[in-house]
């Protein structure tokens, strides 16, 4: 079966529309000055690279992407927010007055991330042929090998975070009693 770039399938187009929700939803979450409706925005962002996953047929990593990223990541930040009682309304001072360069800096990176992207699989198609490749067990084989000490580190800066909230939420109580 011979596929082209002007003949899309459903899934492609489904893959594309999703993308495109996918991108807004985690530009308005960058953008917006209110930190709780920014976590909220990450979890569209979040769940559209689940939907995103289980188009190219990795129900696994979409599970665990809905698992750990949605259910664990921010919820954690969500409650570190609340612990550090952060404003829950608009934040003057969460905006730092650097957007047109921040906006150039991810224009630019954008850019080159396509255009390397394209350049080194233009013309390629990947066919599934072995039937353990994109299983359960082949896909936890390459992350146990390769990819444990990112997840790890990940973990502890997780965690750092966490216990930075905790202390933050702390200290404020602390000078809140000797007022």
């Amino acid at each position: 079966m011979s596929h082209g770039f002007l003949s899309p399938t459903g899934v492609e187009i489904a893959f594309v529309l999703v993308g495109v929700v996918t991108l807004g939803s985690a530009i308005v979450s960058v953008t917006t000055r209110r930190l709780v409706h920014a976590a909220l925005w990450l979890v569209v962002a979040l769940g559209g690279l689940a939907v995103e996953y289980l188009l190219l047929t990795a129900e696994f990593i979409a599970w665990v992407q809905v698992l750990i990223y949605i259910g664990s990541v921010v919820v954690l930040l969500l409650f570190g927010l609340m612990l550090t009682r952060a404003p829950i309304g608009r934040s003057p001072d969460a905006d730092s007055g650097n957007r047109g360069v921040a906006l150039g800096v991810a224009v630019a990176a954008a850019a080159a991330l396509v255009w390397v992207v394209v350049d080194a699989f233009r013309t390629t198609w990947i066919e599934l042929d072995g039937a353990s490749a994109g299983t359960t067990k082949a896909t936890g084989e390459s992350l146990f090998q390769h990819w444990v000490l990112p997840f790890e580190a990940l973990s502890v800066l997780l965690l750092a975070a966490l216990v930075g909230a905790i202390v933050l939420s702390r200290k404020r109580a602390a000078e809140g009693d000797e007022r």
